[in-house]
């Protein structure tokens, strides 16, 4: 607080969290915390990893009761806890219940509501990073927390059908079943051979782990990726992971994960201060976040 003639000036303090694994570089913090500065607010974002603190979905409803006792505003909540946390909520958005996961979380005196912007931040990503690519077949890996908020986005991206493939056979199922039921027959499949898939596919959306840092390698086979399809990763640590890598060394038009994180950070930061995000500010602030260090 401090004083100007005979006005006061009080900076709301806001603080929020993040729960998931292996999170301890994520570049999420930064984004809310500079867009709070710009915004007149005392903005503080908190890791809550449970890697770093050697502990297991299990105690997620512990890591929910430290954030509400220390008065947050809320949490975002990442991999490998978005359905998980459903469990423990009091009530979800429309999109969080029809969609099944959860990656914000809104402390509301005393109850938690659930909501979801994942969807909606990889489908502001794709209109403006692979607007005009042929949307008639795409294969989807992961059918998991952030896939099945990525299948949904795609159905409304009007991609007129969709293969899934996760390595549990059920989940891709169920989630195929859900979308044709949301969103008409024949729009989905769960697929097991998700090279034979891609042959007849247009492009390629990955939403599993695979090529985070904690988790580095190629989701598919090399052989597999053609020049003419297009491929949207949500993994942005590194923004070029290696399915990406050898989709621009094939020639393949790419969208990398930081679009998505931006957009999803814009909707949670809307969630958490009822204030509108300035969202290009925040997508400039993401480029000079990853920007590579020169010297």
């Amino acid at each position: 607080m401090r004083h100007q003639g005979e006005s006061t000036i009080v900076t709301r303090m806001v603080q929020v969290g993040l729960i998931g694994a292996d999170i301890q570089l994520s570049k999420t913090p930064a984004l809310h915390e500079r867009e709070g500065a710009c915004q007149g607010l005392n903005y503080r974002y908190v890791l809550l990893d449970m890697a770093e603190r050697n502990l297991t979905v299990s105690d997620l409803p512990a890591l929910l009761a430290e954030e509400e006792a220390a008065g947050f505003a809320g949490s975002n909540i990442t991999h490998p806890c978005k359905q998980a946390v459903i469990a423990h909520l009091d009530d979800l958005s429309d999109d969080a219940r029809m969609l099944g996961a959860v990656n914000t979380v809104v402390f509301d005196g005393g109850r938690r509501i659930g909501h979801n912007t994942d969807w909606y931040g990889f489908y502001e990503s794709f209109r403006r990073g692979l607007a005009d690519v042929p949307r008639r077949h795409a294969v989807l890996l992961g059918a998991g927390g952030a896939g099945v908020a990525v299948a949904h986005a795609a159905m409304k991206l009007d991609i007129e059908h969709l293969s899934i493939f996760d390595r549990d056979a059920n989940r891709a199922q169920l989630l195929a079943q859900q979308l044709n039921a949301r969103f008409g027959e024949d729009r989905a499949s769960a697929v097991e051979d998700v090279g034979r898939a891609l042959k007849d596919g247009d492009g390629l959306i990955h939403a599993s782990p695979t090529g985070m840092l904690s988790h580095p390698g190629l989701p598919i086979a090399q052989e597999w990726l053609e020049q003419r399809n297009w491929v949207a990763d949500i993994v942005y640590m590194p923004l070029v992971t290696e399915l990406l890598a050898l989709a621009q060394k094939r020639g393949c038009r790419v969208l990398p994960g930081g679009g998505m994180t931006v957009f999803q950070a814009a909707g949670a930061f809307k969630l958490f201060t009822g204030i509108e995000p300035d969202a290009e500010r925040m997508t400039a602030h993401f480029a000079e976040l990853t920007q590579p260090k020169q010297g």
